[in-house]
């Protein structure tokens, strides 16, 4: 039995949830089952999940990777410019995905992005070039995750360590990060789940190219684009289903407590 006085502000609660449940539920007014086992089965569909997954994994460790000492000093540390560096890394929180892409792209055609293509690897039109833009698109969104979780860590125990004398390099290895784990989990599935759906900059720099570039969100585009619409919600419908799995996992590690 629901208290009454929170019964008088469902209809707030429910407003933004109702429509995106209205979206969702208007998918299955096109959907097919059989062409669902089509399409889910097809050759080209199983290389653009399969790439999605994997890009989306190496990008999310490579930015929790970045995001843990960075998130670190932001958190711990006091220095110059500190403010600055820290807008900085926001600029993907302010910056569409596309004009981020197209930034990628201007770089690449300057002497040093053309050194890195000719002597190291290809960038554009290739699986190194989502990577790089989910990377990129990413890796700030992780470092905010990450100072979040380590500004909650009480600062007592570095303090208590070091009294103990223990080295800057031990506090951050045997406290903080054992500390935060569950928290850089968490961040690491957000991370992951953004970058699986992450369309702007992937399609500015790599390009949709079947069987070679096409992640599912630009397998998404690309049926729209044929104007196959059951085509289209059969992949949005997956879409979402990944989507929505990720941040349950996410909600349940970020609410247990890093005590535990």
């Amino acid at each position: 039995m629901l208290p009454k006085n929170i019964l008088k502000y469902f209809p707030i609660l429910l407003f933004v949830p109702m429509i995106y449940l209205v979206l969702i539920g208007s998918l299955y007014s096109f959907f097919d089952k059989n062409r669902f086992l089509e399409i889910i089965t097809s050759q080209r569909i199983l290389h653009a999940l399969k790439l999605s997954i994997i890009t989306a994994t190496i990008v999310a460790c490579v930015s929790t990777i970045i995001a843990i000492p960075t998130a670190y000093l932001l958190s711990r540390k006091k220095f110059y410019f500190k403010t600055v560096l820290d807008i900085l890394i926001e600029t993907p929180l302010v910056v569409s995905p596309a004009a981020l892409g197209a930034m990628i792209l201007v770089f690449l055609n300057t002497s040093a992005g053309r050194y890195i293509q000719n002597h190291f690897f290809p960038i554009v039109f290739s699986v190194n070039g989502i990577i790089i833009a989910q990377i990129i698109s990413t890796v700030g969104i992780a470092i905010r995750l990450m100072k979040s979780i380590i500004d909650e860590v009480p600062t007592r125990y570095e303090d208590i360590a070091k009294t103990l004398g223990a080295s800057e390099y031990q506090i951050f290895t045997k406290i903080t990060i054992p500390l935060s784990i569950k928290g850089i989990f968490a961040a690491f599935i957000l991370v992951w789940a953004k970058s699986i759906g992450e369309f702007g900059a992937t399609i500015t720099v790599a390009g949709t190219m079947p069987m070679k570039t096409e992640t599912l969100p630009l397998a998404i585009y690309l049926y729209l684009s044929s104007a196959d619409i059951e085509g289209t919600v059969v992949l949005i419908a997956l879409s979402v289903w990944i989507g929505l799995l990720s941040l349950s996992i996410f909600r349940w590690l970020s609410h247990k407590s890093i005590y535990d």
